[in-house]
């Protein structure tokens, strides 16, 4: 007999760096609901973006495939119309799907998203950008009728609301529910992160991460806003749970919480991320539910390639044509390949122990998906240097090691169906010259 397919619900934040969480060192005790629920479920510690940036970390997530192949490997630029989802595989199998709150993959900014452009998803609440259409005591979003509904309360706690309304219908089949806040997202109209009143006086002048205190940029002026929006989420994301408890639908759901890149402050390059650094690439992300409960750990890297075939395991539906490795199969590859657009065209490697990363000179990051020649410009050795201050690129002490890690960058490059390109060496420099560096050109 066909065993009973599971439930799956995806939430997905936006632009929450990996220490937020307190199983990541955080002490201001933001994510009481996340910790608890990655310490029951199956926490992966060293998880990663492949392109930090919004509308290609979402394209990924949705296709399980790299931006370069999908094409949506900048803002801006929708996802084409013949793109299998995770909705298209979902529903194939006799699914329900639905989706609440961001998509950024459609092109039509505020504007309502068309049937066709909503990558197989059923039931809809949401909006294309919604950073352009909403703000935070100001939530907005289209039904599946394209009708525009204001939603009362501060913005992440609408969604939540929606998800759960969704959730306490009868279901008649197993569902796909994908859950996209906004938040803790900066707010573009003013480059500010505005907290659930109350919620910024709790955490302005207290603890700053490392590299963040290191190098500065925004972060005194953003940083308490920003920690009072993850603090609401997660309240949200307990209720969420509680949701699933209270309708008797958390033991057949498997649940994961994840994010679509970090957030560095401007201290890496002018905005938030769009960077190889860990603040830009590395971020919380967790499972539970059938398969993944009992405390367990994935100690292995893990990126967001590797959700659409971790979800698809998890309802035992095929995922053998996607480039990803499930979470349940253990270990995967031993580098995290990351491409960067907008600021750049940069690719980069992240192993358990280095970042090494390369940018194209003359290549255009708005209008160029790749480039056929890259310089070096980034080496961090992360054991001795874990919030990645001291550039090591261009070292002579260094050199044999960044031609092995080249060649695994080149590898990883021409797996993902990227042209072939050649990395030239940076400019060398002696050893014992090292100092502090944001990691911006020299």
């Amino acid at each position: 007999m066909r065993q009973p397919l599971t439930n799956v619900v995806v939430f997905l934040t936006d632009q929450q760096r990996y220490d937020t969480m307190g199983l990541h060192g955080n002490p201001l005790d933001l994510t009481p609901n996340l910790d608890r629920f990655a310490a029951e479920g199956t926490f992966c510690p060293t998880a990663f973006t492949n392109q930090p940036v919004c509308a290609p970390a979402r394209a990924m997530i949705q296709t399980g495939r790299y931006p370069t192949e999908t094409g949506v490997y900048r803002n801006g630029i929708p996802l084409p119309a013949d793109a299998v989802t995770l909705a298209h595989r979902f529903t194939g199998a006799g699914y329900d799907t639905a989706y609440v709150g961001k998509w950024h993959l459609a092109g039509t900014d505020d504007r309502p998203v068309p049937p066709e452009s909503r990558g197989g998803y059923g039931h809809w609440l949401a909006a294309d950008v919604v950073e352009f259409l909403s703000d935070a005591y100001d939530s907005r979003l289209y039904d599946g009728d394209g009708t525009l509904h204001r939603l009362p309360g501060y913005r992440s706690d609408t969604y939540v609301d929606a998800a759960i309304d969704y959730l306490a219908r009868p279901h008649e089949r197993p569902f796909l529910l994908f859950v996209s806040l906004i938040e803790p997202h900066h707010q573009n109209t003013r480059d500010d992160y505005p907290a659930p009143d109350g919620y910024r006086e709790r955490y302005e002048g207290r603890w700053v991460p490392p590299d963040l205190a290191a190098l500065g940029g925004s972060t005194h002026q953003h940083l308490g806003g920003y920690w009072g929006m993850v603090k609401r989420v997660d309240e949200g994301f307990g209720r969420l749970l509680d949701a699933l408890h209270s309708t008797g639908l958390r033991d057949d759901t498997v649940v994961c919480h994840a994010t679509d890149h970090g957030c560095h402050f401007k201290t890496r390059n002018d905005e938030y991320k769009r960077s190889a650094h860990d603040a830009s690439i590395r971020i919380p992300l967790a499972f539970g539910g059938p398969g993944f409960a009992g405390g367990g750990r994935h100690d292995g890297l893990v990126s967001l390639v590797d959700l659409a075939p971790t979800l698809l395991a998890a309802a035992g539906l095929d995922h053998a044509d996607l480039p990803g490795h499930p979470v349940q199969a253990g270990p995967g590859p031993a580098e995290v390949y990351v491409q960067i657009s907008e600021s750049q065209v940069g690719r980069a490697i992240r192993t358990a122990r280095w970042t090494y990363a390369v940018r194209a000179p003359n290549a255009d990051g708005w209008a160029d998906p790749c480039a056929g020649t890259y310089v070096e410009t980034e080496l961090y050795d992360l054991a001795a240097d874990p919030y990645q201050l001291t550039n090591l690129a261009g070292y002579e002490s260094h050199r044999a090691l960044a031609d092995t890690l080249r060649a695994r960058l080149l590898a990883r490059m021409a797996a993902a169906g990227e042209p072939a390109a050649t990395i030239e060496p940076a400019p060398a420099r002696p050893s014992g010259q090292l100092r502090v560096d944001s990691g911006e050109p020299r």
